[in-house]
């Protein structure tokens, strides 16, 4: 008995795994949806993303306000650019050494184009890996003075994957509540509790790692070199000596701060004096001075291999093209060879901190390196003199809310080595006129 009713059994499997498999022949009625979903889940235009666009929209078009953003620059973008037709003065552009168009850096990207070809296809790890990317990844760690370093193709990846990797559930993020959405995005991806601290501030750091400490097993505090929003920068020798004292991994963000700050243009450890080896983790984007594209993590040995082959935005992800990463490498060394750029750079900074300051404009906590903010307290008003500025062929973004307080809305001016006094005193006499007829 027990054979017939073991092959009914097993003919009656069959017949189940071929009805998953196919649906049976003639049945071509669709099937009724289980339940009636309401649109605002099924549709993009009625995603509250698009929605927030598209009432922003509207209200610029109510004020008379073109778009701000996405300006399309019709040459390189430096001290100079081009838009719609018009040489422009432009505070817009990150190329803080005037590197993305130095022959140098143009010709070693042509160079490695013609020897290794447009793209390296697919990841480093499977087939991708070039000798210019060890060149590159060199000559980061030797700048920095430590053992290793490996390039990301995004920079905001690297902040991602590099912190997505080496947290877990129970470890644990404090950050600079000012820091950039990559670090926040790689918080939320490994899980760890995230924690943020007062801008700039060491003694709220100490305050929850006092706090805290003990209730996790990795601990990590990120900050910024140079804050792109207020051009700030952190006493890192502060932060050392805390995270030394509770035992925490300190990652420092040089996104802006690396080849602007210090007599060399090493970053905030030389701006601070304080020895590379005391921060565990070092980071910096390649699309900035660097003239390329990508980021960096700089640090020990162990560091750097287990991202080279654990990190997920490194492991996944195709290999930066040789042409991105020989003009970056160009760069590293032109910036060694000129060091009058930096020279430049950090006088025409100070002059329009000083200038703007001289006016009775809110330039906030800037340090006068590169990044001046000038605060004007409304996002209508920002936007507005953008546009204005615009019209007298200065360029020049307005930062809005909510990515900062309505009350911290300004105007955000990227200062350039090739910029002249004469285009700064230009620019803060047109700004000062446009802002008062907007008073009166």
């Amino acid at each position: 008995m027990s054979q017939p009713r073991d092959a009914l059994k097993q003919r009656l499997l069959q017949e189940a795994r071929q009805r998953r498999q196919q649906r049976p022949e003639g049945d071509t009625a669709p099937r009724p949806a289980a339940t009636s979903v309401d649109e605002r889940f099924t549709r993009f235009d009625r995603h509250p993303g698009y929605q927030q666009l598209k009432m922003m929209r509207e209200g610029g078009k109510r004020l008379g306000i073109p778009d701000p953003f996405f300006k399309v620059h019709e040459s390189t973008a430096g001290a100079t650019t081009v838009i719609g037709g018009r040489e422009c003065i432009n505070f817009a552009s990150y190329n803080y050494l005037g590197l993305a168009h130095h022959p140098r850096v143009i010709q070693a990207g042509i160079d490695a184009l013609e020897r290794y070809g447009s793209s390296v296809s697919a990841s480093r790890p499977v087939s991708g890996e070039r000798p210019i990317h060890h060149e590159l990844e060199r000559a980061i760690a030797e700048t920095y003075e430590v053992e290793a370093a490996v390039a990301f193709v995004s920079g905001h990846a690297t902040n991602v994957s590099t912190l997505g990797y080496l947290l877990g559930p129970k470890d644990l993020l404090l950050h600079d509540e000012y820091i950039h959405n990559s670090t926040v995005v790689g918080a939320q991806l490994s899980g760890a509790r995230r924690m943020s601290f007062a801008h700039n501030d060491p003694v709220a750091l100490e305050t929850l790692l006092a706090r805290h400490r003990r209730q996790f097993e990795r601990v990590i505090v990120v900050i910024e070199g140079l804050y792109s929003m207020d051009g700030d920068a952190p006493d890192l020798k502060r932060f050392v000596e805390i995270k030394q004292r509770h035992q925490a991994w300190l990652m420092v963000d040089e996104a802006h701060s690396f080849a602007v700050m210090g007599d060399r243009g090493l970053g905030l450890r030389e701006y601070c004096d304080v020895a590379p080896t005391d921060v565990d983790i070092w980071m910096g984007t390649l699309s900035k001075t660097l003239s390329g594209c990508g980021g960096y993590i700089a640090g020990c040995r162990e560091l750097v291999e287990m991202l080279r082959y654990f990190a997920p935005g490194f492991l996944y992800s195709v290999g930066m093209p040789a042409q991105v990463a020989g003009p970056s490498l160009a760069a590293l060394q032109v910036m060694k060879d000129e060091p009058e750029r930096l020279k430049r750079l950090h006088d025409i900074s100070r002059y329009f901190l000083e200038q703007a300051r001289l006016k009775g404009f809110d330039i906030g906590e800037s340090i006068g390196v590169a990044v001046v903010p000038i605060i004007v307290g409304s996002s209508v008003l920002a936007a507005g003199l953008s546009d204005a500025l615009l019209q007298h062929d200065i360029n020049v973004q307005p930062i809005l809310h909510p990515a900062v307080p309505e009350k911290s809305a300004r105007l955000r001016f990227f200062l350039n080595c090739d910029h002249t006094r004469e285009q700064i005193d230009q620019t803060l006499d047109v700004l000062e006129t446009e802002w008062k007829a907007r008073a009166s």
